[in-house]
């Protein structure tokens, strides 16, 4: 009888163990869609721009052009928007009521305060338009949302790392159905980042190249392959933790998130595709994705940014959080064959 695998991840110090033996398909994960309850006024939707804080940014319409905004700081709001970026109203992070830098915010090495920003990004005045089904013109627009309010945040000196996510249903934590994303920016680097920046530091100075561009050109000869574009490779990583994950790697080595006009639109047909393929194949599951960037100028030559999309189709038990390896019982290489197959479909 063969044994499961036990497979280490590219840079963290993470097993996964691939349940080859009791491995299962993608469709076996497809279950009627849970709706939240739609009893209830949703704050994000047009004509309720008031139940939310002042947008700090607005995409709006004039006349035939779409042109940048903020909501006025009293009075009424503008209900022809096609992106509105607002502060969380139950931020885990806020920021300093007064000027401040980061040496202030830490009062030892283990305690202090959680300042910073908490963001919602309304991708879309239609309530149910997720990325699958929005149009192309419209996920550009949520792109250039992301690398605004990235622009921004990051320069700020409280501010070390800035995450931008997306939770899609209410098993993957979305407390509100409305089509939205998330940034919160923070005054230290994650674990999980941190840990990353480390590892491809050290792989750079061993062997002087980008660990995650070496890792691009050893998946493309492999079986993981889900899509590849002239600017985007895509695929499902060696020792996925999540059944159906995949990762979006831009081929233009870049460590922040940083896009040209080609590649805005080619990351946006790439992302679309993907998530469609998703839902088509698993009936709409609920998932989360999210960025990893690096801000600081010395990562520049060493790290590479990349979205990772975790579809959120089993329960981590008792093993896994008591010992942090996890177990996959979809294989990456059923997972890539069933998008890929999916997708040129």
């Amino acid at each position: 009888m063969p044994y499961n695998e036990l497979r280490k991840d590219y840079l963290l110090d993470r097993w996964v163990v691939i349940a080859t033996e009791r491995s299962r398909r993608p469709t076996d994960f497809a279950k009627p869609k849970t709706s939240a309850a739609s009893n209830c006024v949703c704050p994000l939707c047009v004509g309720n721009e008031n139940m939310t804080p002042p947008a700090t940014l607005l995409y709006l319409k004039k006349g035939e052009r779409i042109v940048r905004s903020q909501d006025p700081q009293v009075g009424d709001r503008p209900k022809n928007w096609f992106i509105r970026c607002v502060p969380n109203l139950y931020p885990a992070f806020k920021p300093p009521k007064e000027p401040t830098d980061r040496e202030k915010i830490f009062f030892s090495d283990n305690f202090g305060s959680a300042i910073g920003h908490h963001e919602v990004i309304v991708e879309t005045p239609n309530h149910d338009e997720s990325p699958a089904d929005a149009p192309l013109s419209q996920l550009e627009l949520l792109i250039n949302a992301y690398l605004s309010r990235l622009k921004e945040l990051s320069v700020k000196s409280y501010v070390k790392h800035v995450s931008i996510f997306r939770n899609h249903g209410i098993e993957a934590g979305a407390s509100l159905s409305h089509a939205h994303s998330q940034i919160i920016a923070t005054p230290m680097i994650p674990t999980t980042v941190q840990e990353e920046l480390a590892a491809s530091k050290t792989f750079h100075v061993a062997n002087g190249k980008c660990v995650f561009c070496d890792i691009l050109e050893q998946e493309k000869r492999g079986p993981r392959v889900v899509l590849e574009n002239r600017h985007f490779f895509v695929f499902a990583p060696y020792a996925s933790i999540n059944p159906m994950e995949l990762w979006i790697l831009p081929k233009r080595h870049s460590a922040n998130l940083s896009l040209k006009p080609a590649e805005k639109t080619a990351f946006a047909l790439t992302l679309k595709t993907c998530l469609k393929a998703l839902k088509e194949l698993l009936n709409d599951p609920p998932y989360n994705y999210g960025f990893h960037v690096a801000l600081d100028s010395l990562n520049s030559e060493s790290y590479h940014w990349h979205l990772e999309v975790y579809p959120k189709l089993a329960t981590w038990a008792g093993f896994e959080k008591s010992t942090g390896v996890f177990i996959n019982t979809v294989t990456p290489e059923t997972a890539a064959e069933s998008l890929r197959e999916h997708i040129r479909s």
